[in-house]
């Protein structure tokens, strides 16, 4: 069973995450606004993993919430002392899953890409990722 640490820049905030296998989590861009705006990038890189697997081990982060754009929640997790974006979940998601961001992992090269989401905001000089899935929206 692997287990992959993080933690934000200051290390105020640290965590592991168990997962019976690196193939449980699902890593993945998304191109649209809302993670653009939320990761101060042209897109944002999450793992999708399973609630449980997660587990804060030091600090607790700050959390804010608004909607997404499309009537839904969304719930963002950060140190509340150097900012850093640890996860994020929905509302439809919130009981099952976490989203981390995989910058935050202490190996983010331990979970590559599996996919892209929002793919038609993709940035016009960013090149698709090759061998990965790829959807114009969420829902295809």
């Amino acid at each position: 069973m692997p287990t992959l640490t993080g933690s934000c820049f200051c290390r105020n905030v640290e965590y592991e995450l168990k997962l019976a296998s690196n193939d449980d989590a699902r890593t993945s861009l998304c191109h649209c606004r809302n993670c653009k705006k939320a990761f101060g990038t042209n897109y944002g890189l999450t793992a999708k993993v399973p609630k449980e697997a997660f587990n804060l081990t030091k600090g607790a982060p700050k959390e804010h919430v608004a909607d997404n754009g499309s009537g839904a929640l969304i719930y963002r997790e950060f140190c509340q002392n150097c900012g850093s974006f640890i996860l994020e979940y929905g509302d439809a998601a919130k009981d099952h899953f976490r989203y981390i961001c995989v910058g935050s992992l202490d190996d983010p090269e331990a979970l590559p890409p599996k996919g892209e989401f929002f793919c038609k905001a993709r940035a016009s000089w960013m090149p698709e990722i090759p061998n990965v899935f790829h959807k114009q929206e969420v829902h295809e």
